[in-house]
Formats: structure tokens, C-alpha cells, sequence
């Protein structure tokens, strides 16, 4: 064998994805001609009869299956997804948990007056007393 031939095992793949291809085909090509006109939904109202769907209420004109467990377990989800994303939010800083929507520690003197490396502008000293923050 040299390079120039390709080993039989790197064929198997490309046959298989063409016989995927051919199974698929013969599918979607019988069931085209076994599909039924359109026919709709009378008077029934779809927005009504899906939320009596969702809570599992036997109120709804058009017959279906209740889905309630799984409404229930997708909101349970996504209040463990929304609860884990405030947690991994937060940081740890010395120890403390310090929330995510802070000003991160920073020191804060009498507001409304510019700040420049901590002290307020055109002054060289500053109060304990003025100080703020996280800290």
C-alpha cells in the first residue's frame, strides 16, 4: 500500500453518512404522500386549550395530554439556573462575600465631589468620618 491510496477505514465513514442519507430520503419521500389535507381547529380557541395543556386543566375544546410535571420541573430548573448565576456572581474578597453589584470596596468621599487618588480634588487631606463603601 503507499500514500497515494486511501486505507478502506477511511471510507467506512463517508458510506455510512451516504446510506444515513439514502435511509432519510426514503423516508421523507414515503411519508409525503401519506399526509392528510389541513383541516384546523373549528371554533376552538389554541391559546386557551395550550394553557389549560400546561396546568393539566380538563377545561379546554380540544383533546390533549396535561403537562404540568413538566412545567413544573422546567421552572424548577430555571430557578436553580437563575439562583446558581446570582451565586457565581458574587465575590469573595478577605473572607466576605461582596455582591456583584457594588463598587467593588473602593473607598467613596462626601458625594457629589470628584475624587482623585482618594482624596477630593483640590484638598489634601480627608476625614475617616467621610469615608464609605464596602469596607
Amino acid at each position: 500500500m503507499t500514500d497515494d491510496e486511501p486505507d478502506r477505514s477511511s471510507r467506512k465513514p463517508g458510506l455510512a453518512a451516504v446510506a444515513l442519507f439514502g435511509v432519510l430520503a426514503a423516508v421523507v419521500l414515503g411519508s409525503a404522500s401519506g399526509f392528510g389535507a389541513a383541516e384546523g381547529f373549528a371554533d376552538a380557541s389554541i391559546v386557551h386549550n395550550i394553557g389549560y395543556a400546561l396546568f393539566d386543566i380538563d377545561l379546554g375544546e380540544i383533546p390533549s395530554e396535561g403537562f404540568l410535571a413538566a412545567f413544573l420541573i422546567i421552572a424548577l430548573a430555571l430557578d436553580v439556573a437563575l439562583d446558581s448565576a446570582i451565586y457565581l456572581a458574587k465575590q469573595e474578597d478577605h473572607g466576605t462575600i461582596v455582591s456583584a453589584l457594588t463598587d467593588g470596596g473602593q473607598d467613596i468621599v462626601d458625594g457629589g465631589q470628584d475624587i482623585v487618588d482618594g482624596d477630593i480634588a483640590g484638598t489634601n487631606k480627608t476625614d475617616e468620618a467621610d469615608r464609605g463603601g464596602d469596607r
